[in-house]
């Protein structure tokens, strides 16, 4: 039950006895439900490690809770977490407005995670909403949680709750995929995109390219990453010939193939020792948009990958 920040060592630390066997009990009826609120907690932030904070105040507050006298726990421990989450967002929307560059959610590599559509252009569609259009909308279309218990969750009615929702599901329609493409065909294209982008390829790589790619790259301020997207085959090619260059004399290691945020992709080691994921959003065929990660701050999670 060590999560990442240590928060749980102070409080066990302060227990002892029976106290401990609080933290115990408390512990044997949470675990179950981590993984799922982990996941709402996620996709409400776009942030790992802001997640793994909400979900262990959680825990803290259902470790001090009458857990006998509640009679449903997910339900409770959902509301527990919307609502943080919720107070999270006030805090992480300002911090975006002075963010350096495009803003990508932090990548999240095959969990093994229970499939619920949200790839990473709905995650930054939900960018877009209210916190409480994408409260509304995560927990109804995506975890499947009845209307009364977002009403009471979010304190709002259930007619206002199903308007946030309706809102929500038009703003983030255009952002769902039409037609989901098979998860081995994705990979191919992923590593043929690979191949071509660092081999200077540029023959292959435009024929994979959609007419109107799309490139975001996220540094955060921290490493060299574009400090706007890169829009249209034209422009997308021009980079892609100037990175030719590097690669030439330092070529990108493959780390990891994968599904980052829904999206066939790859973990890479760039030159310099950067830590770098791409994910690719691909549409008939062709990929319409490149997701790249580069800000140490996200990838520590995925750190430890060799």
């Amino acid at each position: 039950m060590e999560p990442p920040r240590g928060r749980l060592r102070a409080v066990l630390r302060g227990q002892a006895g029976h106290g401990a066997g609080r933290v115990s009990d408390a512990a044997i009826s949470f675990d179950p439900l981590r993984p799922r609120l982990a996941r709402i907690a996620y996709r409400m932030l776009g942030s790992v490690a802001d997640a793994e904070d909400v979900v262990q105040d959680a825990f803290l507050r259902w470790m001090g809770a009458d857990r006998d006298a509640i009679r449903e726990p997910e339900a409770f421990l959902r509301r527990v977490v919307t609502r943080l989450c919720l107070d999270q967002l006030k805090s992480a929307r300002a911090r975006r407005e002075t963010y350096v560059g495009p803003w990508l959610p932090e990548p999240v590599v095959e969990e093994g995670e229970e499939a619920d559509d949200v790839t990473l252009p709905l995650m930054l569609a939900l960018e877009r909403l209210s916190p409480l259009e994408r409260a509304a909308f995560l927990l109804h279309d995506v975890f499947g949680v009845p209307f009364d218990e977002i009403a009471e969750t979010i304190g709002r009615d259930a007619a206002a709750t199903r308007q946030l929702a309706s809102r929500a599901r038009t703003h983030v329609r255009a952002a769902r995929p039409r037609f989901e493409i098979p998860k081995a065909r994705g990979l191919e294209i992923a590593e043929a995109f690979f191949h071509a982008s660092r081999s200077g390829d540029m023959g292959a790589l435009r024929g994979l390219l959609a007419d109107d790619v799309s490139v975001y790259s996220d540094g955060g301020g921290k490493v060299h990453a574009g400090l706007r997207p890169i829009l249209g085959i034209e422009d997308v090619m021009k980079l892609h010939g100037s990175l030719a260059r590097f690669f030439a004399k330092e070529m990108s290691r493959i780390e990891r193939w994968g599904m980052i945020n829904g999206l066939p992709g790859f973990v890479t080691r760039e030159p310099g020792g950067v830590l770098q994921t791409t994910a690719l959003a691909i549409e008939d065929g062709k990929i319409l948009g490149i997701y790249i990660m580069r800000n140490p701050d996200k990838l520590r999670h995925l750190g430890a990958v060799h």
